[in-house]
């Protein structure tokens, strides 16, 4: 793994995960100061933000939306900021819930193992937006079929894939998948900041439901 942690070692655990119940505990162990470990100078956690401006422009704030993987609620807060108002989250931890709901703007937060289908109908939303997850120890690219399924036709999935495993953990191969099988149109994906503060980078991706 080469990606640059800045030595933190919340995120050298956090890259080598074993799975939702590890996902679990680490992440409501380390709800009370995540925001303040990530946003500060030497991570410069920037993927949030840049990740809001491309749902923005892709899609408006008038929709329905769904943060997967909210964690604290960092998308959401950006989100509302530019003016969405129906955001929806699911995250893993209850810890990191407990602190997204505390920001105020979230319309529904549940608690939801995001490896397995989720529990929610076809065409629910206009856009899934999906920051941090799609990375090491965390969530492969078999999830995005199931993004894509609670997403309306014309609608936006958004995400970003850690750049050291766009490749190697298979995320490309399986976009060009969908894409190739009318599922989704890729209409950007590029190479984006994510954590500036190591320069570090990711994908970013806009998907368009067909």
């Amino acid at each position: 793994m080469a990606t640059s942690t800045g030595g933190d070692p919340h995120l050298e655990r956090a890259y080598t995960l074993s799975g939702p119940d590890d996902a679990r505990d680490f992440y409501d162990e380390w709800a009370p100061t995540y925001d303040a470990d990530l946003t500060g100078e030497t991570q410069g956690y920037v993927a949030p933000s840049v990740t809001a401006d491309a749902v923005v422009a892709a899609a408006g704030t008038g929709g329905g939306m769904l943060d997967a993987g909210c964690g604290t609620g960092l998308v959401g807060v950006e989100l509302a900021r530019r003016g969405a108002g129906t955001i929806d989250g699911l995250d893993v931890s209850p810890g990191m819930l407990e602190r997204a709901r505390a920001t105020g703007v979230y319309r529904d937060l549940r608690e939801a193992d995001l490896t397995q289908v989720l529990d929610l109908p076809d065409d629910r939303y206009d856009v899934v937006v999906c920051v941090g997850t799609l990375t090491h120890g965390h969530l492969g690219p078999a999830v995005l079929s199931d993004f894509a399924r609670v997403i309306r036709p014309g609608g936006f999935l958004v995400a970003t894939v850690l750049d050291d495993v766009w490749e190697s953990g298979g995320y490309r191969a399986e976009v060009d998948r969908l894409c190739a099988g009318d599922v989704l149109e890729a209409v950007s994906i590029e190479v984006a900041p994510y954590r500036a503060g190591q320069a570090v980078d990711c994908r970013l991706l806009v998907l368009r439901v067909r």
